[in-house]
């Protein structure tokens, strides 16, 4: 059986989707499927290329048991044929993915709040935002990988 690649991507690669994979990787983790997937992150923008996550991001993440360990990378080419989904965080995340796009790629580009159960479908940059934008995008991941997964057929 072939591995279902998953791609989250945000604008730097530091704060949103990185929390999106880590979150993602524990989940799949608790479930004893991390062989079905293989899963990984990038930004749109190149500004962090080689950086660890936000401390905010990890420190969030470490708070909830979810271990998180990265290098900042920016969406390549290949990323669209490889990829079977490429998750991203805001509608201006999707719109530079479908821009940067090959004419032909086989990856599904959706957003990730699309599976919000909450109907919560922007995953918000918490980097300028205010106090608990950390927290809010740790619950945020959280409910969309549960969700995201049930439409994979994983409870």
């Amino acid at each position: 059986m072939t591995a279902t690649k998953v791609l989250f991507v945000c604008l730097g690669n530091i704060c949103r989707s990185t929390m999106a994979e880590a979150v993602f990787k524990h989940a799949i983790e608790k479930r004893g499927i991390s062989a079905e997937f293989e899963v990984d992150s990038a930004g749109t923008a190149s500004y962090h290329v080689g950086s660890n996550p936000d401390s905010r991001s990890a420190a969030t993440c470490r708070k909830n048991g979810v271990p998180m360990t990265h290098k900042a990378r920016q969406v390549r080419e290949e990323d669209f044929t490889y990829y079977d989904h490429i998750l991203c965080m805001d509608a201006e995340n999707l719109r530079d993915l479908k821009e940067m796009a090959p004419k032909k790629y086989t990856a599904t580009l959706k957003l990730f709040g699309q599976y919000d159960p909450k109907g919560d479908r922007i995953i918000k940059d918490p980097y300028y935002g205010p106090q608990g934008g950390f927290e809010r995008n740790f619950a945020q991941c959280s409910r969309c990988t549960d969700a995201f997964l049930e439409s994979l057929g994983y409870e």
